[in-house]
C-alpha cells in the first residue's frame, strides 16, 4: 500500500508494504519522517522565524551575563555555558509544537489514510518524532555558526560532531512525542497552541540551560533533574564545549533521553487513533 506524501506528485509516493521484523518498522517510521520533511521545502520560513529567538538569547541574554558575571560557571566562560543550553532550548520549542500536525491531517482527513495503512501506530508517531529532529537541526547550525562569530570555544572533533547531532535528534524525539500526545489528548488547534506556550518555559527554566544545578534551590534542582531538558543540555555541554564537564556520566543523558523517547512514542501510539475522532 503507498502513502501519498503532502505537497507532492503521485510519482512521489512511497511505499510501505515490504518485509516484517524491526527493519520493516524503522523503514515505515522513516517513511513517515520523510513526509514530514518534504513539507519543510515548501515552506522552510517556519523554521528561520523560529531562529529569531535563540539568536536573541545568545546575543542579549548570553552577552549580559557574561559582562555581569551574575551565574556561577566555574572556570567556563559564560557564553560557553550557554550555547548549548541554547540549543536545547531551540530544538525543543520547535518540537513542542510538532503535534500541531495530527490536528491539520485530521481537519483535511489525511490521519484516516494513515490508520488505514500497514504502518504500526507507534511507526507512525516516531517518524513524526524523527521529522522533528531534523528540523531541530536546522536550529542547531544556526547556533552553532553563531555561536563561532561570538568566539564559543567550540569542539570540532567530527565525531563529537555527530554525538551532538544524535542528542539534539534525540532530544526534539523526546519532546515532539511529548507534544504528539498533547494533540491526540486536547485535538483542536487552539488547546494545543496555549498549552504548548505554557509548557515551553517551564521546560526550560527548570533544566540546567542557563544555569546550573548548583544554584538551584531544592525544589528546582528535584524538578530539573527529572527533566529530560536537563539531561539534554548535559550531554550537548560535554560534547560541545572544549574543557566542559558534566553533571552526568554521558552515558546517563543518553540513557534518560532514549528512555524517555521510547515511553513517550509508545503512548503516542497508543493514542494516535484517537486522532480519527
Amino acid at each position: 500500500m503507498t502513502l501519498p506524501v503532502s505537497g507532492a506528485s503521485p510519482s512521489d509516493s512511497v511505499n510501505t508494504r515490504t518485509p516484517g521484523g524491526l527493519g520493516d518498522y524503522l523503514r515505515k517510521a522513516l517513511v513517515i519522517a520523510d513526509v514530514e520533511v518534504r513539507k519543510l521545502r515548501h515552506d522552510p520560513s517556519e523554521l528561520l522565524m523560529r531562529a529569531v529567538q535563540p539568536v536573541l538569547w545568545m546575543v542579549v541574554f548570553g552577552e549580559v551575563f557574561s559582562r555581569t558575571r551574575a551565574i556561577p560557571t566555574g572556570d567556563l566562560p559564560y557564553l560557553d555555558f550557554l550555547a548549548p543550553g541554547i540549543i536545547a532550548q531551540s530544538a525543543m520549542f520547535v518540537a513542542i509544537f510538532g503535534g500541531m500536525s495530527i490536528i491539520w491531517e485530521r481537519d483535511l482527513g489525511i490521519v484516516h489514510k494513515f490508520l488505514v495503512s500497514p504502518t504500526p501506530r507507534t511507526a507512525l508517531a516516531l517518524g513524526k518524532s524523527v521529522a522533528g529532529g531534523v528540523r531541530a537541526l536546522s536550529q542547531a547550525i544556526i547556533v552553532y555558526i553563531l555561536a563561532l562569530i561570538m568566539g564559543v570555544h567550540l569542539n570540532w572533533n567530527p565525531l563529537n560532531l555527530l554525538a551532538v547531532a544524535a542528542i539534539v535528534v534525540l532530544g526534539a524525539v523526546v519532546f515532539t512525542s511529548f507534544s504528539l500526545i498533547i494533540a491526540l489528548l486536547v485535538k483542536t488547534r487552539e488547546r494545543f497552541v496555549g498549552i504548548g506556550q505554557i509548557l515551553t518555559m517551564p521546560f526550560f527554566f527548570a533544566s540546567s540551560a542557563i544555569y546550573p544545578l548548583s544554584v538551584m534551590p531544592t525544589w528546582l534542582e528535584i524538578l530539573a533533574r527529572v527533566n529530560p531538558l536537563t539531561y539534554q543540555v548535559d550531554a550537548l555541554r560535554v560534547l560541545m564545549i572544549n574543557g566542559s564537564v558534566g553533571s552526568h556520566p554521558l552515558w546517563i543523558d543518553f540513557a534518560v533521553l532514549i528512555s524517555a523517547a521510547a515511553v513517550l512514542t509508545f503512548i503516542a501510539g497508543k493514542l494516535y487513533p484517537r486522532a480519527a475522532t
